[in-house]
């Protein structure tokens, strides 16, 4: 089925800001539990929204699993709507559910030992915001950038490390355990980076630059690990799968390619080709050039959005769209963390929902997400079993 607009979500009367204060919605984001919606909405505020589709879902859970199941339940359905004044362009937005303080720790930004959510804030001057959500109040303001942090992302196994992507052409690592010390300085770009994204096993980071390459390095001793080679132009945007066994990027050469991030591999390239034939592929190549690219969370398909002026989505094993829908200035695209739907923003800083294929995965992906999840490429090579399982589990074939 096509994508079917569910909701539109626009800025409302701008703020009076100098002419530098851009509305463009240059990022959104989903808590990983889905209870949050976070949008950078331009003129420097961000807006924080309870999320309902999931809430009735979330409580049930919360009750089974906390303590004081009734109280939380009434916290969450009682969150309101909150504003960040952030003071600066907002480029960059990632979620984090601080880990549950320490029984006598008397210094966490979450009170009673219940897990809280944090989101930090990338701004135009350098500074990284990060705000405790239930309260709407600042934690810490990360300094060290030079420029513009245009991406951020937080280690997806709840610890507090997390991940910046600057104009200044570094990423920088910062530990919000202790104060939001700098951790790392990672060099090795010669263009403004784009993107950064930490895989879920949380052994690796991609980063992509304005570059024909992205960088691939470790999380475990912050050193570079690989080049990926093979796009025409520019990358943008990178992100992994949910078992951390791909890698996609998106180049500004209208390619996603699709990568074995253990070998380096290139496993598949999907072309963004007008959708009439009859007009001459290399004059819109341009007009093709992507902005975002994600995976779905169940690991099956991809979400693209691109300067044409549409949004793909893409079966895993097939290499045209399944799906797409017409939408104006795309700038970035993100799954609901349970399926069923994408969040787009774009340069008029409006935030649209779209749905997306809902899919019963079949017992063979669902076994080797599993085991993709903890063996490596190499790994799953060494196992004695026939080439062919070996070739489904490294995604040689889908």
């Amino acid at each position: 089925d096509e994508p079917v607009l569910l909701a539109e979500l626009k800025p409302g009367r701008p703020q009076r800001y100098d002419w530098k204060s851009s509305c463009e919605t240059w990022s959104v984001a989903f808590s990983p539990d889905g209870a949050w919606f976070a949008w950078s909405q331009g003129h420097c505020v961000v807006k924080l929204i309870p999320w309902p589709l999931a809430e009735a879902e979330l409580c049930k859970t919360s009750e089974r699993k906390s303590r004081g199941g009734k109280a939380e339940t009434r916290s969450r359905g009682g969150a309101k709507e909150k504003t960040l004044e952030c003071g600066q362009i907002v480029w960059g937005l990632a979620f984090s559910a601080w880990p549950a303080a320490e029984e006598g720790d008397t210094d966490p930004p979450c009170a009673l030992g219940l897990p809280c959510l944090v989101l930090a804030t990338g701004l135009n001057d350098g500074q990284i915001k990060v705000w405790e959500v239930q309260t709407g109040h600042l934690l810490f303001s990360l300094l060290g950038h030079q420029d513009v942090v245009r991406d951020l992302s937080f280690a997806p196994n709840g610890s507090p490390i997390l991940v910046s992507a600057s104009r200044d052409k570094t990423l920088r690592v910062w530990d919000l355990s202790r104060d939001g010390r700098q951790v790392q300085v990672l060099s090795g770009h010669v263009q403004w980076v784009y993107c950064c994204s930490i895989s879920p096993d949380c052994s690796m980071l991609c980063s992509a630059a304005g570059e024909k390459s992205a960088l691939l390095w470790s999380m475990r001793s912050y050193t570079l690990i690989r080049r990926l080679e093979g796009h025409q132009s520019s990358v943008v945007s990178c992100d992994f799968s949910p078992d951390s066994a791909l890698l996609v990027t998106a180049s500004y050469d209208a390619c996603v390619i699709m990568w074995d991030p253990y070998t380096g591999e290139q496993l598949r390239t999907l072309r963004h080709v007008p959708l009439h034939p009859t007009l001459d592929y290399s004059s819109e190549i341009h007009s093709s050039s992507l902005r975002s690219v994600c995976f779905s969370p169940e690991g099956l398909y991809l979400a693209t959005v691109a300067d044409d002026r549409l949004l793909r989505i893409w079966a895993l094993e097939l290499r045209s769209p399944v799906a797409f829908a017409p939408m104006t200035n795309g700038l970035c695209c993100i799954y609901f963390p349970h399926g069923g739907f994408i969040a787009t923003g774009t340069r008029d800083g409006h935030v649209q929902f779209w749905t997306a294929p809902r899919v019963l995965s079949s017992l063979k992906h669902l076994c080797r997400r599993a085991l993709r999840t903890f063996l490596t490429t190499y790994q799953v090579l060494a196992l004695p079993i026939p080439r062919k399982l070996k070739e489904f589990l490294t995604y040689r074939t889908f």
